[in-house]
């Protein structure tokens, strides 16, 4: 659903520009630094990236599922770093408080997330619950605060939090009934970095996305008031987060589709120049084999973003549309990488190329958000239980 033509048009043209003239020549020296200068996070707030799903009514853009996926094919077509530096405010770390939040956290939380103020991040993943999510051990257990106040102390550590370093609001899933798994009994809370018992580790030494931080969280004693509670209702945290992760995953697909375009851009212009043989290596079938096949692709891929975007945007149940989206671009982006690394040959193996970097920065895609297998076997799942 795109509610103004024009205005995401406009919107769409200042986003190519800030990628393509500030983006893309910091991309070296962030992936060589592992961090991205503080002046342009402060020019991705004034550009109001942080805000781009928040609704308006909290300051936000309010942008509808297929116009942030529009957005995010755009701004994916820079480093991965980018986006994952404002991604969370305006994806992964403010879905479930928009979906499920209280009003009063609402007013809280969103109008900093929009505007940057705050980094958000969300705690699901621990080392025995990734693929697994509801295999969580982090627990939450009623306990009274000073003065008596009702509340509940959490322990446990959660793992591969993306920004988690740098973060200032944690969304931290625990489980508060006795089951060692499954999906009822696990709540979702809101805690600020401060927190008493709550702290974060080093940012991890990753294959690629250099620049992005993802660490640990670690919650030792941690109280927090009742209304720490996401919606105010022990218990649903499991279903707020798939309520989020169904419009992430979208959301995740699209930014598959941009950097998958980009390696593309970078494999035709090489292949146009880079000569062989007396003749430019475009002119080759076998490389044009590689091309027409990445290009096609991608077409099908952005293809099936904006339709499960509009589906989204239209009411429809997206829960087997958002897998096949996320499996599909994701694993077309990886296609895509390694044609690009094999017509660039042994240019595409050396640091200093852009491909080099973004083939680093892809593999990511196939692992979180679900792997690929989960998203065959939720796919399935629908398919046997419900039919084609």
């Amino acid at each position: 659903m795109i509610r103004d033509t024009a205005r995401l048009d406009a919107l769409i043209a200042e986003l190519r520009a800030f990628v393509r003239e500030e983006c893309l020549p910091l991309e070296a020296s962030i992936d060589r630094e592992d961090a991205i200068p503080e002046p342009m996070v402060e020019r991705m707030r004034a550009l109001g990236l942080f805000g781009h799903s928040i609704p308006e009514a909290y300051g936000g853009a309010g942008l509808t599922t297929e116009e942030l996926a529009r957005v995010n094919i755009e701004v994916s077509q820079a480093a991965p770093v980018f986006r994952a530096r404002f991604g969370g405010n305006t994806g992964i770390a403010s879905e479930a408080l928009i979906s499920d939040g209280l009003p009063e956290q609402k007013a809280q939380w969103l109008p900093r997330l929009a505007r940057g103020e705050l980094t958000g991040c969300f705690a699901l993943t621990e080392p025995e619950a990734g693929s697994d999510a509801t295999a969580l051990r982090t627990r939450a257990v009623p306990a009274l605060g000073d003065g008596g106040r009702s509340g509940w102390r959490i322990d446990g550590a959660k793992c591969y939090i993306t920004n988690a370093p740098i973060a200032d609001l944690f969304t931290v899933f625990a489980r508060t009934d006795d089951t060692p798994r499954g999906a009822s009994g696990i709540t979702a809370f809101l805690m600020p970095r401060g927190t008493p018992g709550l702290s974060t580790g080093p940012a991890y030494r990753k294959l690629g996305q250099h620049g992005s931080p993802v660490g640990e969280v670690f919650l030792d004693g941690v109280w927090v008031p009742d209304d720490a509670v996401l919606g105010g209702r022990p218990g649903e945290g499991f279903r707020s987060a798939m309520r989020a992760l169904n419009k992430q995953r979208i959301n995740l697909a699209a930014l598959c589709v941009g950097p998958a375009i980009r390696l593309l851009d970078e494999a035709i212009a090489h292949a146009r120049t880079r000569r062989q043989f007396g003749q430019p290596i475009g002119e080759f079938q076998l490389v044009q084999a590689m091309l027409a096949d990445s290009a096609t692709e991608i077409a099908a891929a952005r293809a099936l973003v904006l339709e499960t975007a509009r589906k989204r945007d239209d009411g429809g149940d997206v829960t087997m549309d958002v897998s096949m989206c996320k499996l599909l671009a994701s694993e077309t982006c990886g296609r895509v990488a390694d044609r690009a690394v094999q017509i660039l040959g042994g240019a595409g193996y050396i640091e200093d190329h852009p491909i080099v970097r973004l083939y680093r920065d892809v593999r990511l895609f196939r692992l979180y958000e679900g792997t690929s297998q989960i998203h065959q076997l939720n796919i399935a799942k629908h398919l046997l239980r419900d039919g084609a």
